[in-house]
């Protein structure tokens, strides 16, 4: 498991398409109310928090928005990448309204481990869409 306590910065990854609507209000307030997929973050602990997005099916660009950040973070202040930690956002890893999980997501993954990053999963976790997902409600006939 990964020592969040331990880093620095975290890099929200979202879908570059939902975040064509999303405003991404619900995963900063996540992260603030330390809810989510945040919530194994302490509280009393300030973190860097970017938001950026895929870069657009199939997620390759990832890989160099990532590459450019490190070498900005390491050059700019002397943070390393083992302080970093990419946190992607619930609209990439599952059903919801927007859409169905990433078909691209175990690209991305792959691309992000390559650069040796760690990875955690989720940001906002709805009860509503949670219930939805356990009732069936989203499913790819829809």
């Amino acid at each position: 498991m990964i020592d969040v306590a331990q880093k620095k910065y975290i890099v929200v990854l979202q879908c570059h398409i939902v975040k064509e609507r999303c405003p991404g209000y619900l995963c900063e307030k996540a992260f603030q109310d330390r809810t989510g997929g945040f919530a194994r973050y302490p509280k009393d602990k300030s973190y860097r928090v970017l938001t950026m997005t895929c870069g657009g099916c199939c997620g390759r660009a990832t890989h160099r928005k990532l590459t450019l950040l490190l070498r900005s973070l390491r050059k700019q202040e002397r943070i390393e990448k083992e302080g970093v930690v990419v946190q992607l956002s619930s609209c990439m890893t599952k059903d919801n309204f927007h859409a169905p999980p990433c078909p691209h997501l175990d690209y991305i993954k792959t691309l992000i481990a390559r650069i040796g990053l760690d990875i955690c999963e989720d940001t906002v976790i709805s009860e509503k869409s949670q219930r939805r997902r356990q009732d069936g409600a989203y499913c790819p006939n829809d």
